[in-house]
């Protein structure tokens, strides 16, 4: 069992930047991908980004790759998703899930067994 608590969202101009912290609780930490997904109103929750359990590798979606970067702390058991040069597009709510499949860096939310409760963050163009 891993709980997921986001943080660090909120109000922010455009080409601003902000960073969400995804705290986990729970032994097992390193045995997760960890996600981030987001959702905007109106609209399906997609994928922003994973990280695999070393933290060795990254993967981001398109509209994110180069403004975007994802971290991890195992010993902490805490993710980072640094987030640079918002646009009025990132506005979403922004969630951290957990992947226990050795390996993954699955895109599909379906694939995540653990999710936070979400962390709003607002881009003012």
């Amino acid at each position: 069992q891993v709980q997921l608590v986001e943080s660090g969202g909120g109000l922010v101009q455009a080409g601003g930047s902000l960073r969400l912290s995804c705290a986990a609780s729970g032994r097992t930490f390193n045995s997760y991908a960890m996600g981030w997904f987001r959702q905007a109103p109106g609209k399906e929750r997609e994928f922003v980004a994973v990280i695999i359990v070393s933290g060795g590798s990254t993967h981001y979606a398109d509209s994110v790759k180069g403004r975007f970067t994802l971290s991890r702390d195992n010993a902490k058991t805490t993710v980072y998703l640094q987030m640079n040069s918002l646009k009025p597009e990132d506005t979403a709510v922004y969630y951290c899930a957990a992947d226990s499949t050795y390996g993954s860096t699955s895109r599909r939310a379906a694939s995540y067994d653990y999710w936070g409760q979400g962390t709003q963050v607002t881009v003012s163009s």
